[in-house]
């Protein structure tokens, strides 16, 4: 196995590693599949996930993977002892892969849409995340869930959340952001084999992304931050699809003649106070991109630490790019102003320059 350096760039660094262009659901139901088939403790909980088995042969039906197709066709080469599908209950099913998890096994829990996490939230917050410290690290929650967060797909207010720095506030909960193929592959087979609970936030908006992915077995050690792109007047800093986000305006920026530094977190807790600081000494000005709301958020948590750190380097104020405090609208338009765009990025640090 080889782990990826966390700084190493992807796409065109990787001249001469073998690898393919892939989809991001495809490469994250290939790494499943990896994980079931390197170690047979991994097995997948979820609401729809199976697609179901004939009344009559009680053979597998043509599984559709529940509505993101993130585990399609996998109960046929794993079985149903595997590829077990949930009731409507997140509570229950999240307590039972917990339990599960305690025993030894590894559970991949899909909670479908990020907003149903709140329905399940007594046992993230009072059970997995908990468990290994009250035992005093006598046991082990090697549990891994993922769900699918982020407005700009019209699934209005209660399947469009990215409220990820809620979960980011417990301690013993690991989370973990990926924001293209590369990523998510590296850090969900890091996840599924952490001994603690992680949970994988993807943005809607990444499923269809398409990039660069090794074919090599890689891991990608949560806690670290990348850099997509080197510059010097500015640093961007992304997390999730806001890093996608940050790579749009540094191509519009630099336009315009203004070098900005693009920073992917991937992690969330425990995450990069190290990258952060870093290139924020070198550029002296941060603009932070998240697409959750501004109270409590991640935006406001990195900008703290790069206040506590880095104050005597900043020419200018610290700036975030949010989502307003507000749920997402239903209203396509409304839809597209509610999330953080280049645009808004790109005005953010002509202002924070002096350019305007």
């Amino acid at each position: 196995m080889t782990t990826s350096q966390a700084n190493s760039p992807i796409g065109p660094g990787y001249e001469g590693v073998q690898g393919k262009e892939m989809r991001f659901r495809d490469i994250f139901r290939d790494t499943l599949r990896s994980e079931m088939n390197r170690d047979q403790d991994v097995y997948l909980m979820g609401e729809d996930i199976s697609g179901g088995f004939d009344k009559d042969t009680k053979e597998p039906l043509d599984a559709w993977g529940g509505p993101f197709a993130a585990t399609k066709g996998l109960v046929q080469e794993f079985g149903p002892d595997r590829i077990r599908d949930a009731p409507i209950s997140e509570a229950g099913f999240v307590g039972a892969a917990v339990g599960s998890a305690l025993t030894g096994l590894r559970p991949v829990v899909d909670l479908m849409y990020f907003d149903f996490v709140t329905v399940a939230f007594d046992q993230l917050l009072s059970n997995a995340a908990k468990s290994r410290y009250m035992f005093g690290g006598q046991t082990k929650v090697p549990l891994t869930l993922f769900a699918r967060s982020g407005a700009g797909t019209g699934h209005a207010a209660q399947h469009s959340e990215s409220f990820y720095s809620m979960l980011a506030h417990i301690p013993g909960l690991k989370v973990v952001v990926p924001s293209d193929p590369y990523s998510v592959k590296g850090l969900l087979a890091a996840s599924i084999r952490d001994d603690d609970p992680v949970f994988v936030v993807n943005d809607k908006k990444l499923i269809n992304l398409t990039g660069f992915v090794p074919d090599e077995d890689y891991v990608i050690e949560l806690g670290k931050g990348r850099y997509m792109r080197r510059g010097a007047d500015v640093t961007l800093v992304g997390m999730s699809y806001t890093s996608v986000v940050c790579q749009q305006a540094a191509d519009q920026l630099a336009e315009i003649g203004i070098d900005a530094e693009v920073i992917d977190m991937m992690s969330l807790s425990p995450f990069d106070e190290d990258i952060l600081v870093e290139s924020v000494k070198k550029t002296n000005n941060v603009v932070i991109v998240d697409e959750d709301t501004p109270r409590a958020s991640m935006a406001s948590e990195f900008a703290a630490v790069i206040a506590d750190k880095a104050f005597d380097y900043l020419d200018a104020p610290i700036k975030r790019v949010t989502a307003p405090h507000s749920p997402v609208p239903y209203n396509r338009g409304l839809e597209i102003e509610f999330m953080p765009q280049p645009e808004d990025v790109v005005g953010t640090v002509k202002n924070t320059l002096g350019w305007e």
